[in-house]
């Protein structure tokens, strides 16, 4: 799949472009899927079976002259999750207005509910989890949202509008106390993360800018429903300068945004290592020890010493349930010095010792 930034295109620029494509694509063994266009944005996207990238630069090149800024390798499968849509013939009869209506951008919304920790005595857990998937797939359909990705306690949806990846959020909230009224609320939680993003960017996977940012909201930023900056706008603009309702959702300013990308760009390369604390953090981060405690509990609302123990302890958790290891290749690869030092801020923090969760709940 390819990326073009074209100032000024139109949609029958791009379907003339596109018809170019057709009339040359045998000569590189190349087969024109189909294509997106975005006016507002300008910028093309084409989708391409090709046996490589120069393949596609020459049939661009010998069609039209208008080669891509960014390609990468894509599963077709994966595109029609995302976009609905992976050759022309699914476009109905009227092709252009429906590629006009249809430009690549989308809303993506990251579900995260309970953790791997929240396991019950009784048959409640698998209960809980029938009754919310149930209910969420429903609520996901109602809103014409698409399933990317299913596990066991969250979700990756895609959505054409920002309005319905907020309303859908909004009902999956209100409904989720009423499928489970005899639960206790600690098995609750509910975290929602809402980007907007176009599948092609300089990173290599298909809407990778757009899915770590909209993790990151439901997994790092504090509060229950959290979106981007531009969501918040874009929902705004689809509804008439309609305001989101504050108390329920978070909406990330643009330097907060910025702030949480350089967190976790950094965080990612070093929060393993034995050696990463508070004094390298801040430095590195280019902040002040204050300034960096500051702007991580206004985001996160956890001190940096907190929010980095507790990193690693929830990616321990993940290891220790995906059997990554036993307890002591788990704590040595999350960063903790030694393993008993590692099963004291795991009950610290879980309320259960690792040894005891591995009994009870990896089978």
């Amino acid at each position: 799949m390819d990326r073009h930034d074209l100032p000024g295109v139109t949609l029958s620029d791009a379907a003339k472009a596109h018809k170019k494509d057709l009339e040359h694509q045998a000569e590189y063994n190349c087969k024109a899927m189909t294509y997106w266009v975005d006016e507002e944005r300008e910028s093309a996207f084409c989708l391409i079976e090709a046996p490589n990238k120069k393949a596609v630069k020459n049939l661009h090149n010998r069609a039209h002259g208008l080669i891509p800024h960014d390609i990468i390798e894509v599963n077709s499968n994966l595109v029609k999750s995302f976009l609905g849509r992976i050759h022309d013939s699914e476009l109905g009869e009227d092709t252009a207005l429906e590629v006009a209506a249809d430009s690549a951008l989308r809303a993506l919304m990251v579900i995260e509910t309970s953790n791997y920790i929240d396991r019950i005595e009784d048959n409640q857990f698998d209960l809980f989890f029938q009754k919310f998937h149930n209910s969420t797939n429903k609520t996901i359909g109602k809103y014409n949202g698409k399933v990317v990705l299913l596990k066991s306690s969250s979700y990756l949806v895609s959505f054409k509008t920002v309005t319905n990846a907020v309303s859908c959020a909004l009902k999956i909230r209100s409904k989720l106390k009423y499928i489970t009224p005899n639960f206790d609320d600690t098995y609750r939680n509910l975290k929602i993360g809402i980007s907007v993003g176009e599948p092609v960017t300089n990173k290599a996977g298909l809407f990778e800018d757009a899915i770590n940012l909209a993790t990151n909201l439901c997994e790092v930023v504090e509060g229950e429903i959290v979106v981007s900056s531009e969501a918040k706008a874009l929902y705004e603009a689809q509804n008439h300068n309609a305001f989101l309702d504050r108390k329920v959702i978070r909406v990330l300013k643009p330097r907060e945004e910025k702030f949480l990308t350089h967190l976790m760009h950094y965080v990612d390369r070093h929060w393993n290592d034995p050696e990463f604390n508070v004094s390298n953090f801040s430095t590195q981060m280019g902040y002040s020890k204050s300034q960096l405690n500051r702007k991580l509990k206004a985001l996160t609302g956890s001190s940096p010493n907190n929010f980095i123990r507790e990193l690693r302890l929830k990616r321990a958790l993940k290891m220790l349930y995906n059997q990554k290891g036993n307890i002591s290749e788990v704590a040595f690869a999350t960063g903790f010095n030694s393993p008993a030092y590692f099963s004291k801020c795991f009950q610290d923090y879980f309320g259960v010792l690792p040894s005891s969760y591995m009994q009870q709940h990896v089978s």
